[in-house]
Parts: C-alpha cells; sequence; structure tokens
C-alpha cells in the first residue's frame, strides 16, 4: 500500500515535489488556501490583459523541462518554451539606451560603444563568474545541505573557499568595469533574489551572467502556463489538488507529523511536506515548542529577511515597441534608491525593472495595446513606518508613471492605460502567507545559505518536510524547482531506511 502524503500550500515548490513523489508511487494530496494554485506564481486575468503576478524572469529552462522527463513526458506537449533577444533593454534617467544580446558580436558592439577597456572588463567579469558558477552548481546548488558532513568537508569547503564571496556584488563588479551604467545593470540583476548589492555576498552575480550566458527565456502564455502544466500532469498521475482549504496546525504525536488541521478537521498521512513560507510555517503551523526546534519565535525574529516589492500592472491601448520583454530603468541617485528597501524608506526617483511580454506574445493581450509589469524592490513589513494605504499606493505609481514618462516613446503611457492593479508587500503576507510581507523569504545572507539554511527535513519529527524559497539552494523559480528535487531526494532516501 503506498504511502499518503499531504503537501501543504500549491506552491511551485509544493506542486513540483508533489508531481515528483506521485512517479514515485506516493499518493499525494495538496492542500492550498487560495481558490488558485501557483502560491505567487500566479496570474491575473481581465477580458483583454493576462498579467503574470510576480515571477517573469525565466533563467536556466533546463530546470523547468527536467521535471517533465523525470515524470517521463515530453515537456514540448504541454509548454512552449521562446527564446529572448535582447535579454535586457537598458534604459537610463539620461535618455541613453543600450541593448544586451544574447548574440556575442550584436552584445560586443553595445559595449564596445561604451568602452572598449569596459567591453574587455565585461568579458573578464562574465567568465571569472562563470567559473564560480560551475562550482557553485556542482557542489552547492544541485547538492542537498542538510547534514553536516554536506557542508563541513574539505572539498566542499575548497569549493566554498575559492568562490570567495566576502566582497559585496557592487564591489565585485567595479574591479572589473569602470562605467556606472554597466555596473548599475550587473547590480540590478543581482539584487533579484532580495538582497541589496551593496551589501550581500557577490555570490549573485552569478544571476547577470547565467542570464548572460544561457539566456533568458518566456513561456508562451506567460509563466503560469508552466502551473498549468504541473497541474495537469499532477491530474495524469493520480494526484489531488484541494482549493480553498486552509491548514491551520500541523498535528503532531511521539515525534511524527500525524497529520494536519483544517477548518474541515484533522487529515491524517504518512507524510507531511510543507511548502508554506518556512517561517511562516514554524511560526504559525507549528505550535508545540518541541517540534520548532531552534526556530522559536524568538529566533525567527533575530534572522534576516529579503525585501519586499510592489508591482503596478497596466494594460495599454497601444503597443510601446521602444519596450523589449525585460528592460530595466536605471534612475538618478542608484545607490541611494536601491538602498532605500533595505533601510525601511520608499525611494526618491525609483530603478525600474519592466516587464513587457506582449512585446513577444500576442496571447496576453486581447486588444492591439501592451501589457507591462513595473517592478519595484520595497521594506518589507518588519519596517513599520511604512502604511500601505492608498496615499501609500498612490505616490508609488505616480514615481513610476513619473519615471516612466522620462523614457522616449512613452511620454504618453498614463493617457493609454486601460487597465490598473497593484500588488503590495501586505497583499504577499495577507495572500500568500509571506512572513513580513517578504518577496523572496530569508534572505540568502552567507549566515543563511547552504548548511546555514533551514533544512529540508525536520530535526524532530522524522516524517514533516519542508520546500520553498527559504529553503537551500533559495529564492527564484529555478532555485525552487531544484529544491523540490532535493527534497524528494531526502523524502525517498527516508523511506528506504524506514
Amino acid at each position: 500500500m503506498s504511502k499518503k502524503v499531504i503537501i501543504i500550500g500549491a506552491g511551485i515548490g509544493g506542486l513540483s515535489t508533489a508531481l515528483r513523489l506521485l512517479k514515485n508511487g506516493y499518493e499525494v494530496e495538496i492542500l492550498e488556501k487560495n481558490q488558485t494554485i501557483g502560491g505567487r506564481v500566479n496570474i491575473i486575468e481581465t477580458d483583454s490583459f493576462r498579467f503574470d503576478l510576480s515571477a517573469s524572469i525565466l533563467m536556466m529552462p533546463n530546470c523547468f523541462k527536467e521535471i517533465f522527463s523525470y515524470a517521463g513526458k515530453n515537456y514540448r506537449e504541454y509548454v512552449k518554451f521562446i527564446e529572448i533577444d535582447p535579454i535586457y533593454r537598458l534604459f537610463s534617467a539620461d535618455k541613453t539606451t543600450i541593448d544586451f544580446n544574447k548574440n556575442i558580436s550584436t552584445l560586443v558592439k553595445s559595449l564596445e560603444h561604451i568602452s572598449k577597456a569596459d567591453s574587455l572588463g565585461y568579458f573578464k567579469f562574465t567568465s571569472d563568474v562563470y567559473e564560480k558558477y560551475l562550482i557553485a552548481n556542482k557542489f552547492f546548488l544541485k547538492r542537498s545541505q542538510d547534514s553536516s558532513k554536506d557542508f563541513f568537508n574539505s572539498k566542499t569547503l575548497t569549493k566554498a573557499f575559492k568562490i570567495h564571496t566576502l566582497a559585496t556584488t557592487y564591489d565585485y563588479i567595479s574591479r572589473y568595469i569602470k562605467n556606472e551604467k554597466l555596473r548599475e545593470f550587473l547590480a540590478f540583476q543581482s539584487m533579484y533574489v532580495g538582497i541589496s548589492p551593496f551589501d550581500g555576498p557577490n555570490i549573485y552575480t552569478l544571476v547577470p551572467v547565467v542570464s548572460q550566458l544561457y539566456g533568458l527565456w518566456h513561456l508562451k502564455g506567460g509563466m503560469y502556463s508552466f502551473i498549468n502544466a504541473l497541474s495537469t500532469l499532477i491530474n495524469e498521475f493520480g494526484g489531488t489538488i484541494k482549493t480553498g482549504v486552509t491548514v491551520e496546525e500541523i498535528v503532531f504525536s511521539k515525534d511524527k507529523a500525524i497529520g494536519v488541521k483544517t477548518s474541515n478537521g484533522i487529515e491524517k498521512a504518512d507524510i507531511i511536506v510543507c511548502n508554506a513560507d518556512f517561517p511562516y510555517a514554524m511560526k504559525n503551523l507549528v505550535k508545540d515548542a518541541h517540534y520548532k526546534d531552534k526556530y522559536t519565535d524568538k529566533k525567527l525574529s533575530e534572522m534576516k529577511y529579503s525585501c519586499s516589492t510592489f508591482i503596478l500592472y497596466l494594460g495599454l491601448k497601444k503597443k510601446y515597441p521602444q519596450l523589449r520583454v525585460h528592460n530595466i530603468y536605471l534612475c538618478e541617485n542608484f545607490k541611494e534608491n536601491i538602498e532605500a528597501a533595505f533601510k525601511g524608506t520608499l525611494p526618491v526617483n525609483p530603478p525600474l525593472y519592466i516587464y513587457c511580454p506582449s512585446r513577444l506574445d500576442r496571447s496576453m493581450v486581447k486588444n492591439e495595446g501592451d501589457c507591462i509589469n513595473i517592478m519595484l524592490r520595497v521594506p518589507n513589513l518588519f519596517f513599520t513606518d511604512i502604511v500601505w494605504d492608498n496615499c501609500t499606493i498612490d505616490l508609488l505609481t505616480n514615481k513610476i508613471l513619473k519615471e516612466l514618462k522620462n523614457i522616449d516613446g512613452l511620454e504618453d503611457i498614463e493617457e493609454n492605460i486601460d487597465y490598473k492593479n497593484y500588488l503590495t508587500p501586505q497583499d504577499m503576507e495577507s495572500k500568500f502567507n509571506a512572513y513580513g510581507g517578504t518577496a523572496f523569504g530569508l534572505s540568502p545572507t552567507l549566515a543563511q545559505t547552504n548548511y546555514f539554511r533551514p533544512h529540508f527535513k525536520s530535526s524532530t519529527a522524522n516524517n514533516l518536510f519542508f520546500v520553498g524559497s527559504s529553503l537551500h539552494p533559495g529564492p527564484g523559480v529555478s532555485l525552487v524547482l531544484n529544491s523540490a528535487k532535493l527534497v524528494t531526494e531526502e523524502i525517498l532516501k527516508s523511506s528506504i531506511i524506514s
């Protein structure tokens, strides 16, 4: 008789773990509090527009494709990957525009237009970080770090030393590149994991380098098409997804998680996998102090957390060919405005990430216009001076529109808005149980990575497991897919032992 698994939360980690366990013969039931699955990888749909709620940058497509092959399926029958070129268009407050193409010869021309010295520096930087990536990918990102032996061994420690991450992201970039715009462009991408490039370790320079070397991709219909594909596969394998069911507590007995308590009563299972945000789960779902282990309320309050995000969704009446799929707008006083999100204030002139999938994929719109998401890093809810009311939302919206109108060709964008919506840190917390309204969970500082990040397997209940962005290897859809793969391996290993 197969073992029953209950998975708390139908986010990307919960869904991909479910599919892997179903493939291995487990009986799987997913409980999701919202009416739609996907967690923060979600969607907003209107009569005319389709918006990815948050996740929009698809790096390392093999991580996405691998789960289909694991399930014995051809990904082409479920999703369509479209390569993006240029990978980014960079706009600056001084009206300059630079395209960063995947094609090397085209990229060289763009870089040499800045300066030949910086063109050379860019490729030296890329080469050195690529070496770091190969080490990190082999020895850290794709390996479990749950056991002390996984990290504290001579080989792993030697590799950790070799990728020398102590310098900050911005300082490390500056060793290679003198042009400030180019520095800021690379530093901005390194912030995608929710940590300041002026504070965080330089290991996150992997983000712009992996994007440049492996390219960025778009899924036809948006990132949510991947969620739909996982849901289809889970149904094909006989799994169950129940929406509108809130898990109130994980129930324990004799050092085992025996089930979960919901508004419908207690549901029992042999294994519990928690895809709820880890700090939220330890504070709210694990009631018994014994099973919290070291993650007491005091410990959680002492940990470091990522920033949050404010997203403005605009459905537009006309096309804006000046935009590409992925766009970065660099403001004046970059450092000051970037650091605002980590110091508890709102930026004066916000730097922006602008996502316009309709430039490439017309299935995202049903009119003759475009749909865009404008994302801005903001403080999480642990900074209590900011009240996320209509005044704050209007203030940020107006700041964003002011910067957008500074881009040549977008001067009339405000008068062409057909639809407007937004996502705030308060929404992150209330809708998705993101602890403190963070966008990326626990901050991936050096003291909170690898073995020092929360572990997949509970140390006090041997059949309770965790998956998600606050676990190893960290935040971002690609890494959470790795997290699901690693936690599945831990479950299979535990099942063999038991």
